[in-house]
């Protein structure tokens, strides 16, 4: 598919969802006048997090005082049969992040409500629920659709194992539609974990709100920091001191609210 094709379809797409709207005048918005805040500062960004970062098990041992044992390994079934869901999905989402420091912040708050945004096959949930559900906790989540794909709604969180989900409340609108209905549930989480729009403007609009609604100590945690300046300069105008992890090549954030 050739980009004026892609765009067309893209657009044809949107126009059969009413409820996408809103996203579809926002991304015309975007790519007419401000194509570049996706890989705004990504040069600074990398060499920031490459001068901070620690390894996910550093992280786990020495700032979470916790013995590390890779996720897969607490769960070896439930993984496996995950591996097995996402291997059947005819459709292609994003993959995994750093499950085992998901999975660990929520233990480490005892985490009651986490928000998400960003599930594609629900790797990132599945770790999430998989802390949760212990507690009876709800991991929110947000996830807008993969608009090209034919069925992708239907494997949206296709790895959670059926036994967390009924902890799992999804709503699967773009961010700016999902979250006012997600806090009209509740506005007080534990975690937040952000994996949704990856453009500047994007996260730093969703950092600032979701920042608002993390309980004093609870943990903030952002994917993919090093796309651009986003998060280091979302940082350096709090006076935060965040912790950056290093995992399959890419850099995650973390914040830990005081």
């Amino acid at each position: 598919m050739n980009k004026i094709s892609e765009i067309a379809s893209t657009f044809f797409a949107y126009l059969k969802r009413p409820d996408l709207y809103p996203e579809l005048r926002r991304k015309i918005w975007k790519n007419i006048f401000n194509r570049s805040s996706g890989l705004r500062g990504k040069e600074e960004a990398e060499k920031w997090c490459g001068s901070l970062a620690i390894s996910e098990k550093d992280f786990i041992e020495k700032v979470l005082n916790t013995s590390f044992i890779p996720f897969e390994k607490i769960f070896p079934q439930e993984f496996a049969s995950a591996l097995q869901a996402q291997a059947k999905a005819p459709v292609k989402m994003g993959g995994a992040g750093s499950l085992s420091v998901i999975y660990y912040i929520n233990e480490y708050v005892s985490a009651q409500r986490s928000i998400e945004t960003g599930v594609a096959y629900g790797w990132s949930s599945f770790a999430a629920l998989a802390s949760l559900v212990h507690r009876n906790g709800t991991l929110y989540s947000s996830d807008m659709p993969y608009i090209l794909q034919n069925q992708s709604e239907d494997f949206v969180g296709c790895v959670i194992p059926a036994k967390y989900r009924s902890n799992w409340d999804l709503y699967r609108f773009a961010d700016k539609e999902s979250l006012p209905k997600i806090f009209n549930k509740t506005d007080s989480f534990d975690v937040v974990h952000y994996d949704s729009d990856k453009t500047y403007d994007g996260r730093i609009w969703a950092y600032n709100l979701l920042w608002n609604k993390l309980r004093k100590g609870g943990i903030f945690m952002s994917d993919d920091i090093g796309d651009n300046a986003a998060f280091k300069d979302f940082c350096e105008k709090n006076n935060f001191n965040p912790y950056i992890i290093e995992f399959d090549g890419k850099y995650a954030g973390i914040i830990i609210k005081d």
